[in-house]
């Protein structure tokens, strides 16, 4: 009963009321068969999800005003996605809350633990004088598969994959031959000709590509030329914008080897072997890892909220929640060759006679799909999230994908995010190739009127480099205020999409008092805030903008603290700290508007402290 006296004293404490629709969840000392009281909480979230929905099609007495789903302190483990629908739907005197107590870590995790290492392994692929260092565990089971991962976290930390270098670091790369779709590199001085599962990870501009290696050879010059499998292989080689560069101003394009066994030299790194699912660490110290708590993401979705346009959800909030531990996988599977921001091309190429009708003198076409999320929403009005912490996600954080609007995303952090941390708005996928303007048949399906406003965002973009810290596509009346955004490989803030001058239907986003640091730090084309295309009545003023790292690998110097990219238009920008205001502009439009911005402007900002 000690759990159950703990949470109704932190349900006292932190003001939460005790009403007949409350309903009481504990990881660790519930019960789904339970009636969910203080004294009788749930087990899991879904099934306290369950109960408030029947509670609204029965039009029982407790959803009269807001139904609070009232979590315990602990980790509520999920092996599925938890699925909101329309009949989870509040309204605005009765909304669905989940929430948590002041003070309480209640986190929804899509991790499992992996348990039961052994000291010393004898395969010949490790070097003799580091097998009696390297610990060994089979993978856990998810029913009868073992689970794989691509990231794998001890005692709260991300370990690093068995990698050629040290983390950021990278070398030259010799040649890039579109012709017979190979890359000439260095010779690695380990022999990886039988590493089956080797990856090489590539610098290319604004983006990086992971391709699956396929055969290494030497060349006989003191070099190794690479191929791949496909479909990365066409991708790479076939897709023009970006492509790595050769006798760039600051020299070559840049890449290193990873997951290999032979890669696993240095303390804190690890590998899992395939199909063995066998999992390797290298511990930085000669703790027993029986100890240590190691967790591997079973989940790449951990939480969607899913609506239609003809039955949206509406009215749900999340408050003072942890989510953690969301895999990313689909690189080990098919590669990851990337447009922009995160986007993964289906396919893209130059053409030959250059032109479309909304863009006569476009030379390449591209389609592209969305990045996976560890939260997402489509279709669906008053979907908050407060005061709550994502970390450990492998790829994008937050997402609200199409038709979301009246939503608001305030005082949460973002931490150890392996792709974007706040994503929102349509970047056209699938079948439209995304340089034609998007115009949906019905404009509510554009997000609009949503709030980003006192977030912590930092250490994100660490697994897909090209990736950002809030990202918005196609989105109208958005306001992005308060926030800090620090610790990017990549751009900082980006607003819009579609690379036009057409009117499309962005507008009237604000980007404002927001402290945006220590960015572009491998990738350039970059900025600390970014644009694209034209967005009437749009806003940019009272930011902070600072640190801009000069990216060791880039071949030339294009990183700016604001950047107008292809037809930037509507903006008003003016009152911005930086140290220079030597923007960078890419075709702006002439209803752009850029006044007083520097070193001189005076902010008081409000950030949040987190």
């Amino acid at each position: 009963m000690r759990v159950v006296a703990v949470l109704a004293a932190m349900i006292i404490a932190s003001g939460i009321t005790s009403n007949s629709g409350n309903i009481y969840v504990s990881a660790t000392g519930g019960n789904d068969k339970a009636d969910g009281s203080a004294g009788h909480p749930l087990q899991t979230v879904g099934e306290a999800l369950k109960r408030a929905r029947e509670w609204r099609r029965l039009k029982a007495p407790e959803a009269s005003e807001d139904i609070r789903i009232i979590l315990d302190g602990g980790i509520y483990r999920q092996t599925s996605p938890l699925f909101l629908r329309p009949e989870d739907s509040g309204t605005e005197t009765s909304a669905t809350i989940i929430c948590a107590p002041e003070g309480t870590d209640a986190v929804i995790s899509g991790g499992v633990e992996v348990k039961g290492w052994t000291r010393g392994c004898d395969d010949p692929r490790i070097s003799p004088e580091l097998r009696d260092k390297i610990w060994v565990a089979d993978a856990p089971l998810d029913g009868n598969r073992l689970v794989e991962t691509r990231q794998l976290y001890v005692d709260g930390a991300k370990a690093q994959r068995a990698s050629q270098f040290a983390p950021g670091v990278m070398e030259r790369m010799v040649d890039f031959n579109t012709s017979d779709r190979t890359i000439t590199v260095p010779d690695p001085k380990t022999d990886l000709s039988k590493a089956g599962q080797l990856e090489m990870f590539v610098h290319q501009r604004w983006a990086i590509a992971i391709l699956r290696v396929k055969d290494i050879r030497e060349d006989g010059k003191g070099n190794v030329i690479v191929s791949f499998h496909d479909p990365e292989s066409k991708l790479e080689f076939d897709h023009p914008w970006p492509q790595p560069v050769i006798d760039g101003e600051r020299g070559n394009s840049s890449y290193f080897f990873a997951n290999a066994l032979e890669l696993l030299d240095e303390p804190g790194e690890w590998y899992q072997d395939y199909p063995s699912g066998r999992i390797y660490y290298y511990p930085e110290s000669e703790t027993d890892m029986n100890d240590r708590e190691v967790v591997i993401p079973l989940l790449e979705t951990l939480v969607t909220v899913d609506g239609s346009r003809e039955r949206p959800v509406s009215n749900i909030r999340f408050e003072n929640v942890g989510f953690e531990h969301a895999s990313w996988l689909r690189p080990s599977r098919e590669g990851h060759v990337t447009l922009q921001g995160g986007f993964r091309l289906l396919d893209a190429y130059k053409l030959q006679i250059p032109g479309l009708p909304e863009k006569a003198e476009l030379e390449n076409q591209a389609w592209i799909v969305r990045p996976e999320a560890a939260v997402t929403v489509r279709h669906a009005d008053g979907i908050d999230f407060t005061d709550c912490d994502f970390r450990h996600l492998g790829a994008t954080g937050l997402d609200y994908i199409t038709a979301v609007s009246n939503s608001k995303v305030e005082g949460c952090l973002f931490e150890d995010i392996g792709g974007t941390a706040i994503q929102m708005g349509t970047f056209p996928d699938g079948g439209f190739e995304t340089h034609v303007p998007y115009i949906p048949a019905v404009g509510s399906d554009i997000c609009h009127d949503i709030t980003v406003k006192s977030n912590v965002i930092r250490n994100a973009t660490n697994e897909d480099w090209g990736c950002v810290g809030i990202g918005a596509g196609y989105v109208r009346d958005v306001d992005i205020a308060d926030n800090e955004v620090s610790d990017l490989n990549y751009s900082g803030i980006c607003v819009g999409w579609g690379w036009t001058p057409l009117e499309s239907g962005m507008c009237n986003n604000r980007i404002t008092g927001n402290y945006v640091h220590h960015f572009a730090g491998q990738l350039y084309d970059a900025g600390g805030i970014y644009t694209l295309s034209n967005q009437p009545g749009s806003v940019i003023t009272g930011n902070r903008i600072d640190n801009l790292i000069d990216a060791p690998y880039a071949t030339n110097n294009r990183a700016f603290y604001i950047y107008f990219d292809e037809a930037t238009d509507g903006y008003t920008v003016t009152g911005n700290q930086c140290p220079d205001p030597e923007f960078g502009y890419n075709r702006p439009g002439p209803k752009l508007i850029v006044g007083d911005n520097g070193p001189d402007v005076k902010l008081n900002l409000n950030l949040p402290k987190k």
